[in-house]
């Protein structure tokens, strides 16, 4: 019995033996960059881009020109994260929720309405405590639009560049996508599909489409990522891709997990997935995604590296510290304060006056 203890225990020896020398021969594997440039990863003096989640949605509500204007003024190299829904006419908006109830005076879902009917209507700078698409109890008085420090705020108290007014003197009206790519030719844009199915798929469509038709004037496809929760979603960025090779895209849930368990050993030089940028959590569960050592296999294959939604200061510092291209934040005025503390000055004021 000793003696097939022994010769187990030399076995196993040998084979963990075999498999720790593989894994740091994968290791020493030199990462192929699966771009020659990426325009989210190339950073100011390695300061990581502020990514405005919903355009900065603790400061202004989420999703709305007035939210973006705001975070523009903070930083006018900022990326805004936004969330795409299609109307029932076609128009792409800009909405978290496929539902009206959770964040206006309005019901129904966004793909019922035409967007004439919705600027008439609707306003968009309301709030409720139910989460996610559940319909507003028909009891349940609107909550008016308060920012993180508790103070209801309307569109007059954004600090808008010179030349730029308020579209309304209290109503949050709908945002269209192609006015945001318009109106702000030079910032990157992540664009979030939040229909799947039929309606993903014309969704998905119709800002492609948009993205062909404007790209020779605004550079649609040199600077517009997008995103989706639904792998069905994810499936067809790949498709459309091969209809348009410089269609940029991030990956779901579905993708992450082997990405980051092929990089612990040593098995992501065989990563060949053609998306642009990561955006992830700090955490999957219990699992830290943002170890210092991961952002750096994404950056060798010259993938960027983006953190969703990150509002806490010290988690902020610890990012930055560790080399994260991008920080998702419904708070820009407090990440832009952390990185000017650290790097230094952003921008100048000159960026603003000269529009």
């Amino acid at each position: 019995m000793k003696t097939i203890l022994k010769k187990c225990l030399k076995w196993f020896g040998i084979v963990l033996c075999t498999l720790l020398g593989l894994v740091i021969v994968f290791h020493l594997i030199p990462r192929r960059p699966l771009l020659d440039e990426n325009i989210f990863i190339t950073g100011r003096d390695n300061r990581p881009t502020l990514v405005a989640h919903a355009g900065g949605n603790l400061e202004f509500p989420g999703n709305t020109m007035e939210a973006i204007w705001n975070t523009y003024t903070i930083d006018p190299h900022a990326m805004f994260e936004l969330d795409a829904n299609i109307t029932r006419c076609g128009e792409v908006i800009l909405s978290h929720c496929r539902m009206l109830d959770r964040r206006t005076n309005a019901r129904g879902q966004i793909s019922d309405w035409t967007y004439a009917d919705l600027m008439e209507q609707v306003s968009f700078g309301y709030l409720h405590p139910l989460s996610g698409n559940t319909p507003r109890p028909m009891d349940m008085p609107l909550m008016p639009f308060q920012n993180y420090a508790g103070q209801v705020v309307t569109p007059l108290d954004v600090r808008y560049p010179p030349g730029v007014e308020a579209r309304h003197p209290y109503r949050f009206l709908p945002t269209r996508l192609e006015d945001v790519i318009t109106t702000f030719p030079n910032n990157t844009i992540s664009v979030e599909i939040k229909q799947y199915g039929d309606l993903g798929r014309a969704a998905i469509d119709s800002v492609i489409e948009m993205m062909v038709r404007l790209d020779s004037q605004y550079n649609t496809f040199g600077r517009i990522v997008l995103a989706s929760f639904s792998t069905e979603n994810y499936e067809y960025f790949l498709e459309m891709q091969k209809a348009h090779p410089r269609l940029m895209f991030s990956p779901n849930g579905s993708v992450l997990l082997p990405v980051y368990i092929s990089h612990w050993f040593g098995l992501d030089f065989m990563f060949n997935h053609p998306f642009t940028i990561i955006q992830i959590p700090t955490h999957e569960g219990s699992l830290p995604l943002h170890r210092r050592h991961f952002i750096r296999a994404m950056q060798r294959h010259n993938v960027a590296v983006h953190y969703w939604t990150i509002n806490d200061e010290d988690m902020m510092r610890t990012l930055i510290a560790r080399g994260a291209n991008g920080i998702t934040t419904g708070r820009p005025t407090l990440f832009k304060q952390i990185a000017d503390e650290i790097f230094g000055s952003g921008y100048s004021p000159d960026l603003l006056a000269g529009r």
